[in-house]
């Protein structure tokens, strides 16, 4: 089943993460526990799934198969964009897959590249996203906090919006 966002908003969300290099991806441990960790980002335009590399035998798997709700987090600072991403996880060993998304930094973690045999793929169906941008450079948040002190009713400075993902 595919995932396509209503009108342009597939495509905006694809601008806002494009070119992050780590997220954090975040799990539901077995006690109700949230856990995070950093992931490497797939140079694939986004198409409302995101991919990621993993040991099937890790622990984000054991948590992500029985508790498939996970959520994605984009934070590139220097340009005043943070995204937060909500979707299902599902593990994937397809080597076709392995093959195409494959980048030689991922050696470090796969010593027999497609053919190690705890490789596998996190794919994550993208149905919620939400966003904030700022303008203005990275004190623009400091210039308005210092508006409102002195009484200025002006408290946006970018944009903030939540996206709703639609199955096709």
């Amino acid at each position: 089943m595919a995932n396509s966002f209503e009108g342009g908003e597939v495509k905006k969300l694809a601008d806002l993460i494009k070119g992050i290099r780590i997220a954090m991806l975040t799990t539901l441990e077995a006690d109700g526990t949230l856990r995070s960790r950093p992931m490497a980002t797939q140079d694939e335009e986004f198409d409302g799934f995101l991919w990621f590399f993993t040991r099937d035998d890790s622990p984000k798997v054991s948590e992500a198969t029985p508790h498939r709700h996970v959520n994605v987090t984009y934070s590139d600072p220097h340009n005043n964009k943070y995204v937060s991403v909500s979707g299902s996880a599902d593990l994937i060993r397809d080597k076709d897959k392995f093959k195409e998304l494959w980048r030689p930094t991922y050696a470090a973690w796969f010593a027999d590249g497609v053919d190690d045999p705890n490789i596998a793929l996190l794919k994550v169906s993208v149905n919620k996203a939400e966003y904030w941008t700022a303008s203005g450079g990275p004190f623009a948040g400091i210039l308005i906090a210092a508006k409102t002190a002195v009484g200025s009713k002006e408290k946006s400075f970018g944009e903030h919006e939540k996206l709703e993902l639609a199955s096709v």
